[in-house]
């Protein structure tokens, strides 16, 4: 089969959902079909793990180690795919590749110019890809909107990939806004029809439009873009504002969105969602509430924790009950009121010494308190200082990161991360195995005496005090294969007191939450039912 490819671009303002709209069109074309997502970012970074949360959300990690847009959680959530670093190309990737041919002399002496070179380089970057991977379908995902000049090189790639692979192998979905103006009560299309403009402007004719909207478009509004826009009523289509992002699928399926493409490209994958649709059913009818504390300082920014967001939810669909976040600024944290009534508490990853203080506070609270406990990467190292300080008797034990000066450094940076000053890619990335313990939580979450999960930091449980830790109560329940790195620890007397050195929120889907989400939900749950009688809701 030849591979056919979907572009999909966005328009009017940023953060209209394109990353999920392409995950969800994927998701409906999956059934027969093996989907490749490639995302292209108008940055000159060469990808965003240098970048501040509150400046692009969270960075998502990759199996072969690639720090990636968050959209990838999105794709590898909605398709079932294990992506590949190298299907996000920044317009700092391509730079650099431009450089680097120039220097070598590729270009034989010729003057390197944005046409036809580095547009040369976007589109041979992903017929290689798609040439490696053999995929049915491309789904490729412009970042940005039409207008922005970082994106100038990729829409005119995008223009240029038509002629290469055929008319009747490509189309071009467009995604804008369709405000209503409070007091008019008024679907208007002018946004769209000026978004559709500017695309035009660039060669680009979109097949589809999808208008994000408060409402369902009216058979008016499909119209009036129809007529201004040149493209099909029918091929015009609700983008809804939905309570779950999961339910986008249905959505695009009740709009007819599957045939449509199918007819556009002559491929045939009809959506089984009979599964998906039961799992959104349990979101929307929970049978219990029980509320988290997530203990962090990005809380200002949910983006920059959407993937336990997601992992939780993955839960709530499998057990019916609504996990309502308690957000908790630790940074400001001094009164531990906050945490009073919680029913389980989280300690996400994060750098630097802000807020540490008060999230090892948090995580003595819920040691002594027995309320349920998930520790994710920081949160994990922070579980250890806590326990040396007050269990173990090392009451200045810390990590380096946050005292390089501290008696007790219970918790290192790595050898090899000691001599390297380059920021971007440096870390312990990606996928590594942990061994587990035989009798321990996470074993038994887990159903296997060997686990992957995907890492992102640089310190570790430092070997000289595992001892110490084990001595004391502490069990270090997943080690690396050599024995020297902790992946896992957990107190066994405890409700639940779980945390990884990894992060397993990055690997957890609808349908297969990830087992230490889905453990710390039921304890939660467990705790509810004990400590106070079920609510309804």
């Amino acid at each position: 089969m030849t591979t056919k490819y979907i572009i999909i671009t966005g328009g009017v303002l940023s953060g209209l959902g394109k990353g999920i709209a392409a995950a969800s069109i994927g998701h409906l074309l999956s059934s027969r079909m093996k989907i490749i997502p490639i995302k292209c970012d108008g940055y000159l970074n060469v990808d965003p793990g240098t970048m501040n949360p509150f400046e692009h959300g969270e960075v998502f990690v990759l199996d072969d180690g690639g720090e990636v847009d968050m959209d990838f959680g999105h794709y590898e959530r909605f398709l079932g795919v294990r992506c590949s670093s190298s299907w996000n190309l920044t317009m700092g990737k391509v730079f650099d590749m431009v450089r680097q041919k120039e220097r070598r002399g590729d270009y034989l002496g010729k003057t390197v110019q944005y046409i036809p070179h580095v547009t040369d380089i976007i589109k041979n970057h992903i017929f290689q890809i798609a040439s490696r991977e053999k995929p049915d379908l491309v789904i490729i995902e412009i970042g940005g909107t039409v207008g922005d000049i970082e994106n100038e090189l990729f829409l005119e790639a995008m223009r240029q990939i038509k002629e290469d692979v055929g008319r009747e192998n490509i189309i071009y979905i467009h995604l804008t806004y369709v405000p209503i103006p409070h007091g008019v009560n008024e679907q208007k299309s002018k946004p769209t029809q000026q978004s559709v403009n500017l695309l035009k402007q660039r060669g680009i004719f979109p097949d589809i439009i999808i208008g994000r909207c408060s409402q369902f478009l009216t058979r008016k509004i499909k119209a009036k873009i129809s007529s201004f826009c040149d493209v099909h009523p029918d091929a015009v289509i609700t983008g809804l504002d939905v309570d779950d992002i999961y339910e986008l699928p249905l959505i695009f399926e009740q709009e007819k969105l599957p045939e449509i493409i199918h007819k556009k490209l002559n491929i045939y994958s009809p959506p089984d969602l009979r599964r998906w649709k039961e799992l959104i059913e349990n979101l929307r009818n929970p049978s219990i509430c029980i509320t988290v504390a997530m203990c962090g300082k990005y809380t200002e920014l949910e983006d920059s924790y959407a993937s336990i967001i997601e992992a939780l939810n993955h839960c709530s669909a499998h057990l019916r009950c609504r996990v309502e976040l308690k957000w908790i600024e630790t940074s400001e944290l001094n009164d531990f009121s906050c945490l009073e009534g919680v029913d389980g508490i989280i300690v996400p990853g994060g750098f630097g010494s802000r807020g540490a203080e008060g999230k090892i506070q948090a995580i003595r609270v819920a040691r002594e308190q027995g309320i349920p406990f998930l520790g994710l990467c920081l949160g994990l190292q922070l579980a250890v200082i806590e326990f040396a300080r007050n269990v173990c008797g090392l009451e200045k034990a810390d990590s380096t990161e946050m005292n390089a000066d501290t008696p007790d450094p219970v918790i290192d940076i790595l050898p090899e991360q000691k001599e390297i000053t380059e920021k971007g890619g440096t870390m312990r990335l990606g996928a590594y195995p942990a061994l587990l313990e035989e009798s321990s939580v996470v074993r038994a979450l887990y159903g296997s005496d060997e686990v992957s999960e995907r890492h992102r930091h640089r310190y570790e449980v430092n070997p000289l005090y595992h001892e110490v830790l084990r001595r004391n109560g502490m069990v270090l329940s997943g080690l690396s294969p050599d024995g020297k790195l902790v992946e896992f620890i957990e107190l066994p007397s405890h409700r639940f007191f779980v945390a990884t050195q990894a992060h397993p929120e990055l690997k957890s889907r609808m349908e297969k939450p990830a087992p230490l989400f889905y453990g710390f939900v039921k304890a939660c749950l467990a705790c509810r039912v004990i400590d106070r009688p079920a609510e309804s809701i």
